[in-house]
């Protein structure tokens, strides 16, 4: 069977080195390409020492030169949109990891993979445990008025809430079919105690060393709390759901947004 050709985008990022860590191990992909915003060289050696893959800054130049199945994206979400609009252009299928996109920007992701008929998988978490926190998240939205979320990263974190807050938040609205209910504080001593809020669901943040991603989602009902948490020990949890979206991407057309979907989730109640 052929293998399926990869090109990651934001390679020298930390989680772009697991990708391409990742790609290596598995016999059924090949990593044909990397591109990074600053390049000091013309070729990127491989983590297995196996061969040298081409290096650029110029995304559009290598996938105009070199075969590519599937870019995989974790870069900005700037880079991101920029990734997008040149790879559907070049009929190439899209594995974009990277958080901060907007609802305009998914919009336009589905848009251009329909127009030239390729693939586009953009999840907020490739963790399976996170993916499956939300599955349950949005089960038990359907039972409880109240509920808040706290999600927990590193000090290095550029953005808050993170996406997958964000995208948590949405389903378990979306799954309940109205806004929680939001206790209204009287009185604020500090502002931003109580964090943000969507849709009645209040979100905090934290930022610590120590950390690499945890999320913990609490309803409350009359005498009752209910907690999910899903910690993420290293960022190799994110690997096989990465790779199962590379080898699954290019059977479908447009976006595909979250990993639930690759998963069958929506089969389980």
């Amino acid at each position: 069977m052929k293998s399926i050709a990869v090109v990651v985008h934001g390679a020298l990022g930390k989680m772009g080195r697991e990708v391409t860590s990742a790609v290596c191990r598995d016999p059924e992909l090949e990593m044909v390409g990397a591109v990074e915003r600053e390049v000091t060289q013309d070729y990127l050696p491989l983590p297995d020492s196996s061969k040298t893959v081409p290096f650029s800054s110029n995304l559009d130049s290598l996938l105009g030169s070199h075969h590519c199945d599937v870019l995989v994206d974790f870069s900005t979400a700037e880079a991101s949109i920029s990734a997008a609009r040149i790879t559907t252009k070049h009929g190439v299928n899209l594995v974009i990891g990277t958080t901060g996109l907007s609802d305009g920007d998914l919009a336009e992701i589905d848009q251009l993979s329909k127009a030239n008929k390729v693939g586009a998988v953009v999840a907020p978490n490739f963790a399976l445990g996170a993916v499956l926190l939300i599955h349950l998240a949005k089960i038990a939205a359907n039972y409880f008025d109240y509920a808040e979320i706290t999600e927990m990263h590193h000090q290095g974190k550029i953005d808050a809430p993170s996406g997958t807050a964000l995208a948590t938040a949405r389903a378990m609205r979306q799954a309940r079919g109205k806004p929680f209910h939001y206790p209204q504080t009287k009185r604020e001593t500090l502002s931003g105690s109580r964090g943000g809020q969507v849709d009645g669901i209040t979100i905090h943040s934290v930022r610590l060393p120590g950390f690499v991603a945890s999320q913990e989602v609490t309803f409350g009902g009359l005498g009752q709390t209910l907690s999910l948490r899903h910690d993420t020990i290293s960022r190799e949890c994110y690997i096989p759901g990465i790779i199962l979206a590379i080898k699954q991407v290019s059977k479908r057309t447009g976006l595909v947004y979250g990993l639930d979907a690759l998963l069958n989730l929506s089969e389980i109640k």
